[in-house]
């Protein structure tokens, strides 16, 4: 039964889905949702437009706006981004992959946006499909009913006025505040990798010419790697993504630290050279999780909710908004034809983790001096490239027949490592190190 909290709340709502975040995930589900019939409501804790960082799109994502309708819109406010481009201190050269050139022909660009501009589009779209849209309303408690009847869901308005809203689905689309994650205890650090983050926006940036002028940029240095992204109107964000042990040894202010990481990588202190900060440096900590669970039986967790990787590859809006068009799937499902529910949820559960997985085998190893000269010497042999650059564009849960050729590309990956042996085992026991390092912190902390 309810607890007595939300018994006593003044105000009570009825619908057939609730979701829980109004970012890429969530707003891409409720519009897919209300355009399937359902009553839906969204719940976000925010107001749009608001700040958010993982402003780089991959091609992949442009199908995804295509079907929601909204590719103009984006389109308007999009710097396009045609390729790549990896810049390493131990290599002579750069190196720029273009997204044309992967195994699928039909995807050759993707947009870098703003996230306050993107997200907006986004949930307005939903609104505009029929989704019922509360801003400035953070989802306090949940309680699931008997015989999975759905949830009953209390939430907060930035008034100070309580509602409670019984629902026969849930999505948790709540991001990184992983609301069910943290609930259920599910959410997990990945022991596999860890880094930390502090990023800002310049203005002055010096960018490449022509085509070029919208590729993301990504610098290796010493301690992790560096994004450069351009976006509309002069602005580039600019960040840093660091193991946390290096995090630990700034003693000065945020803003200082990060130029001073900027000064350790003079490739990207010569394009920024001529460039003003103009927002505050943000941080974040330990990114890297995932939840033992994508779903129950009445509830899904999308997107950042669910897990969350390095963003080295900006995977993360794509990951989401797909999730998105998965978990809608399943939902419907689910409410429609619930002797099929088990079926769907288990398709669902695959997709949730194929993403990541795939993403997962580059970044743990994108800081490897043997990953590092395969991406600055790239080959086609056996289509290796256009293997990976099917990996860079997202194209990873269509028909494209990539998986053979990306098996050959970890073969050549793990030959290469044993016929440097030395150098492989010295870069291994740094990750070793690294991470240790964060479970003795964590282990100290909680003492």
């Amino acid at each position: 039964m309810p607890n007595d909290s939300m018994q006593t709340s003044s105000t009570e709502h009825h619908c057939d889905v609730l979701v829980i975040g109004g970012g890429p995930a969530g707003s891409t589900a409720a519009t897919l949702l209300a355009e399937k019939g359902h009553r839906v409501t969204l719940l976000e804790k925010a107001r749009h437009p608001r700040f958010h960082i993982g402003e780089s799109l991959l091609p992949a994502n442009l199908p995804l706006l295509d079907k929601l309708g909204i590719r103009a819109e984006v389109e308007a406010i999009g710097m396009e981004k045609w390729g790549a481009e990896f810049v390493s201190p131990w290599h002579d050269n750069s190196q720029s992959f273009e997204f044309a050139d992967a195994w699928d022909k039909s995807m050759p660009h993707a947009y870098q946006v703003r996230r306050s501009e993107f997200d907006e589009i986004l949930i307005r779209n939903a609104a505009r499909k029929g989704a019922e849209v509360l801003e400035g309303c953070r989802v306090r408690d949940v309680e699931f009913l008997p015989n999975d009847a759905g949830a009953i869901v209390r939430a907060e308005h930035d008034d100070g006025r309580s509602e409670t809203w019984q629902c026969r689905f849930l999505i948790d689309a709540s991001g990184r505040d992983t609301f069910l994650g943290n609930r259920f205890k599910a959410k997990q650090r990945n022991p596999k990798h860890n880094s930390s983050s502090l990023y800002g926006h310049f203005k002055g940036a010096k960018r490449h010419e022509g085509k070029k002028e919208g590729y993301i940029t990504i610098f290796w240095f010493d301690h992790g790697w560096f994004w450069f992204i351009p976006l509309a109107n002069g602005i580039t964000s600019v960040g840093a993504v660091t193991w946390p042990y290096f995090m630990k040894t700034r003693k000065k202010p945020m803003r200082e630290f990060f130029m001073d990481l900027i000064a350790m990588c003079p490739a990207l202190s010569e394009r920024l050279k001529d460039a003003e900060l103009v927002s505050e440096v943000d941080a974040t900590g330990n990114f890297s999780y995932a939840c033992d669970r994508a779903h129950g039986t009445n509830y899904l967790l999308l997107g950042d909710a669910y897990a969350f990787i390095d963003p080295v590859f900006s995977s993360g809006v794509m990951l989401a908004m797909n999730s998105a068009f998965a978990g809608a799937d399943a939902v419907d499902i689910c409410l429609r034809q619930p002797d099929k529910a088990a079926q769907a949820l288990r398709q669902f559960d695959r997709v949730m983790k194929h993403g990541p997985k795939e993403f997962s085998w580059f970044i743990y190893r994108v800081t490897n001096p043997t990953m590092r000269d395969m991406f600055m010497s790239p080959r086609n042999v056996f289509r290796v490239k256009e293997a990976l650059l099917s990996v860079l564009a997202g194209d990873i849960f269509g028909k494209t027949p990539i998986w053979r050729a990306l098996l050959i590309f970890k073969a050549i990956y793990y030959l290469a490592s044993l016929a440097n042996l030395r150098r492989t085992l010295t870069a291994w026991r740094r990750r070793k190190l690294n991470i240790r390092y964060v479970d003795d912190a964590e282990g100290a902390g909680a003492q």
